[in-house]
Order: C-alpha cells, then structure tokens, then sequence
C-alpha cells in the first residue's frame, strides 16, 4: 500500500553496515529516515502514508523532536490542503529553562485528540515517553502511527496495553532487509 514510501527509503535512508540503535541493540542495517522526510518527496510520501490510517477524530499530530518533526508539519499541510485542518506539534527530549519552557512545542491542548508520529522504532521506548508527556498535559493521545516499525511486534504489544491504537507503516521486508 505504502510502495512509493518503502521505495524513497530504501533508496535514500537505508544504510547497511554495523549500527548501534537507540535502544543500543546492534543492527546491519540504519533507516536514516531524515533522509526521506526532509525533502520534498518524501515528506510528501510520509503525509500520504500518515493520512491514509489517521483516525477522524485526530486533530494535531506530532511525536519526539527531530525525528516526527517532519512528518507532522507535512502532514498538517497535506492535511490542510485537503480540507482537514490538523496541527502539528513537537516534544522536545528536555525541557527548556529559558522562554516558556517545557517539552511540547506548537498549538495543542487538551481540546485535542492527538496522534504521535514517529520515523524508526524498534522498541517504541521515544513514542510511549512523547504519549506520557502529552497525558501529563492533559492531552488525550488516541493513535499512535510509526514509518518503519523493525519492532517484531513488540511496539504494537506495548500500545495495545495502554489501549493505544497503532499502526506500524513499514515493516523491515518493506525495505528488502531482515529484522
């Protein structure tokens, strides 16, 4: 379903040889999906993706800084463009002790019903942490959306024990490598 997405990142993301992940498992092989996501194409290709499972009654998506940043902007503006306002919005890894402070960055509140997006997971370790920001503000976090899950299933387990609703997009096959 998702072909033209699998295809940008495999072409541009995926990198092979000898990688520690985030969760310090050792991999052969790295989706840099930045390397998608921040171009034109591709951000385009992950909004299409993105808005092809996201519930109705989502209204901002956004997830950990960096990695869904991308993703959420361009899905607010696709989104948009189609006729369905969404907003974006960013959770940085630290609060700041300067400005207004916090985690959550952008226009959303407890009003909303917000989706997280991420690029990669492998244990679901940055999305879960993004939904126990948003519970502390009071925002009601009713999907959760991931480009490539090499998770094995263990993502959408942890999900599902919060109730969480998820969707992993791409699986590693979708890109032509092993788990």
């Amino acid at each position: 379903m998702h072909q033209a997405l699998a295809d940008h990142l495999r072409i541009h993301a995926l990198r092979t040889g000898d990688f520690t992940l985030r969760s310090g498992a050792r991999s052969s092989w790295y989706v840099d999906a930045r390397a998608t996501t921040f171009t034109g194409e591709g951000a385009a290709l992950a909004a299409d993706a993105v808005l092809s499972v996201l519930l109705p009654e989502v209204t901002a998506v956004g997830g950990p800084t960096q990695g869904a940043d991308p993703i959420a902007v361009a899905t607010a503006l696709v989104a948009t463009g189609r006729g369905r306002p969404l907003k974006a919005f960013s959770v940085r890894a630290r609060a700041k002790d300067h400005g207004s402070g916090g985690r959550l960055v952008g226009p959303v509140g407890p009003h909303d019903r917000v989706a997280v997006v991420e690029d990669t997971t492998t244990t679901g370790g940055s999305l879960l942490e993004v939904a126990d920001v948003l519970a502390a503000e009071g925002i009601p976090v009713v999907q959760a959306i991931v480009l490539v899950d090499r998770s094995d299933g263990a993502v959408a387990a942890a999900c599902a024990s919060r109730g969480l609703p998820y969707r992993g997009l791409l699986l590693p096959a979708d890109l032509g490598v092993g788990p």
